[in-house]
């Protein structure tokens, strides 16, 4: 997904522009520019508390003021002092203060104070623009005035200062307090002018009290936040999905700008930027016409206009200013054949509404996690669609369907993700959620997880063993959903060499030395079909001789091994998606070899995963059969002791071996 999602709220994506730039606003200092600022020494000559030997920085102090003036622009006032632990440290004190045509920077100091103690002061023209990385898919407006000062090591300080122009699409700020690196002391100032007033939403964090400064000024302060070390951590969540952050909504009375702080009224304003361009023009009305062609099936006419936004137009990004959040209108995304994921699900809602079917756009962000329904905000990097099921139609195909609080139902479906199957939902956004954009009726909706067997891996095989201990035979595998997704772009993008030093990789992970042959790939295209793949293995030495006896791995190939450690979980835990596998083999045992050992049929169920294999012997077949299934993708962290469980269990049993005898 990364590289193909454009963030709809640009001001929050400039924030974390990468992972080692931080930001930071206050007023700016009264020292001169060509000296260390009196508020640096005193942030530097703070006494720390103790952190891990593994932090690499931390941030001394942070002050953000926010002043909005009458006319509805604000001034952002940004200072910020940093603290070099370890060498590792060092790009963490990269500074970079993004901007564009709507975020004027007014004004930009750096400083840093060697190891040594020695102070330097950046000059203007040590500070330099640069653009962001588009790897050919995204174009925008934005720059990033990125400043790297000298005495960047261990025991070092880096601090800078701005002052922003900013004009708002609407009246909502987000104060993103917590990342991957720890701070001392922080606080954020709001000012309104006279008769405004405003209200706070917390994610991710208890509330804190406000500090009234009179005035129409108020104040937060937090001591001592904690970073959020996702470092080593397996199966983690993602890092904003855990991250504290406040969204101030503000406004003065009748403000069309004002969100209230409800999703409601953040539906209504997106409804104003977006409404116009969701008109259908003659052509869309045509090329709609033409694709639906005699289907009278909601599925069927849904599914071939999706797939025709899905495949056949292009996801590239053209954003300048207000284009981070407002999509092309319909007819220039329709005629160019290409847009972002905003500009796609409003050219998917375009061309259905000329064959009579109603759909809206759903703002998500591809991190589960990260939306929290009980802070509303426009915190999110994605935007789909969702598209309204007739009253009383019902199909098995219909997958993704959520029920809104009108009561209508709705099938959710991403037109930017092209390999997920029309009636499904990616996994990362299944159990998250969105904001439905329906005016009036605007709300945030819970995704559903999806049915395990949705998303499956079936290998089924025959093998013949020899006495020598090698094996022939032949392999099929069948996938669905999103555990084809990798195959099904190898399989249509990738060349025969390519394909072949996969399949190799793949294989590698169970045998030594092995042959393959007869290859047969099928339905890599049909997203709705099993993606089929058959082979001829060949493999010596998979049999183990010892003397009389021959011992042989009844889990001959494929593995659903479950990497964990053993360290404290604080953090919840990401299985990524709920699914399926499914093996059943049959090796042909030699002439004259019976069994002698047979591995002890496993069963565990934990409720948000189960497993279960068996082996056994049928004449001179031994057969071997297993299903592993995943029903839940977010765990507590209580359950890490569980995980462990099944992680042993799998691993015991994938490498269990059974003990032939010759009679």
């Amino acid at each position: 997904m990364i590289g193909r999602i454009v963030s709809l709220q640009r001001a929050r994506s400039r924030l974390f522009v990468s992972a080692s730039f931080f930001f930071l606003v206050v007023l700016p200092a009264v020292a001169s520019k060509d000296s260390v600022p009196d508020w640096v020494r005193a942030a530097a000559a703070q006494n720390l508390p103790h952190y891990s030997a593994e932090t690499n920085a931390v941030v001394l102090l942070e002050e953000t003021t926010y002043t909005v003036a009458p006319d509805g622009t604000a001034t952002e006032h940004y200072r910020s002092a940093m603290k070099i632990l370890r060498p590792q440290g060092r790009e963490d004190a990269v500074v970079g203060v993004p901007f564009d045509k709507d975020t004027k920077i007014l004004s930009m100091h750096v400083w840093s104070i060697g190891p040594d103690g020695h102070e330097y002061a950046l000059k203007d023209n040590e500070i330099v623009e640069e653009g962001y990385a588009n790897e050919g898919s995204l174009y925008f407006d934005g720059r990033v005035k990125v400043a790297r000062a000298p005495a960047r090591d261990p025991g070092g300080i880096v601090a800078y200062e701005y002052e922003q122009r900013i004009r708002p699409y609407l009246t909502e700020k987000t104060w993103f307090f917590q990342s991957d690196i720890p701070r001392l002391n922080q606080s954020f100032t709001l000012e309104l002018p006279p008769g405004y007033t405003y209200g706070t939403v917390w994610a991710h964090h208890d509330q804190i009290k406000v500090v009234d400064l009179e005035h129409q000024r108020w104040r937060w302060e937090m001591k001592d936040t904690p970073g959020i070390d996702l470092d080593h951590v397996l199966m983690r969540p993602s890092e904003m999905a855990l991250a504290g952050r406040m969204t101030v909504h503000y406004g003065a009375p009748g403000n069309a700008l004002a969100t209230q702080g409800t999703w409601q009224s953040i539906g209504e304003w997106y409804d104003m930027l977006a409404k116009d361009r969701l008109v259908a023009t003659s052509e869309i009305a045509a090329k709609a016409k033409e694709l639906v062609g005699d289907k009278t099936d909601f599925y069927d006419k849904t599914e071939a206009i999706a797939e025709f936004v899905q495949k056949q137009v292009r996801y590239f990004v053209i954003e300048m200013g207000v284009g981070g959040f407002q999509p092309h209108f319909a007819g220039d995304i329709f005629h160019n054949r290409y847009g972002d994921c905003k500009d796609k699900a409003t050219l998917l809602s375009a061309m259905l509404s000329t064959v009579g079917i109603h759909s809206a756009l759903v703002m998500v962000d591809h991190r589960r996690g990260v939306i929290d329904p009980d802070a509303p905000s426009i915190v999110g990097d994605h935007m789909i669609a969702a598209i309204e099921i007739p009253k009383g139609y019902s199909s098995p195909r219909l997958r993704s369907v959520i029920t809104a609080k009108t009561g209508h139902q709705y099938l959710i479906f991403d037109p930017t993700w092209d390999k997920t199957a029309f009636g499904q939902l990616e996994h990362n956004l299944q159990g998250g959620y969105g904001i439905l954009m329906e005016g009036k009726d605007s709300q945030i909706v819970q995704f559903p997880l999806l049915s395990p067997d949705l998303n499956t891996i079936r290998r089924t095989a025959k093998f013949q063993l020899q006495p020598d201990g090698s094996l022939k035979g032949t392999v099929t595998e069948k996938r669905f959903g999103d555990l084809s997704e990798h195959r099904r772009i190898m399989y249509t993008t990738g060349d025969a060499k390519e394909q072949r030093e996969y399949l190799d990789h793949v294989l590698e992970q169970d045998f030594t030395t092995f042959k393959v042959s007869d290859v047969k790939v099928e339905n890599a295209e049909s997203l709705n079909k099993d993606l089929t793949t058959t082979y001829s293995l060949d493999t010596d030495r998979f049999g183990k001789a010892m003397g009389p006896l021959l011992m042989v791995r009844p889990r001959v190939l494929g593995t659903e091994a479950l990497e964990t450690d053993h360290k404290k979980r604080t953090v919840p835990i990401d299985l990524r998606e709920t699914m399926q596998a499914k093996d059943d083999y049959d090796i042909e045992l030699p002439p004259g070899y019976a069994v002698d050992e047979m591995p002890e049929p496993v069963k565990l169920d934990l409720g948000f995963a189960s497993y279960e294999s068996a082996s056994e012997v049928k004449g001179n077949i031994l057969h071997y059969s297993r299903t592993y299934t995943v029903r839940e993708v977010t765990l507590p962290p209580e359950k890490y002791g569980d995980l462990q469980k099944l992680a042993g269990v799998i691993a015991a049993d994938e490498q269990s071996h059974a003990v032939l005898k010759k009679q």
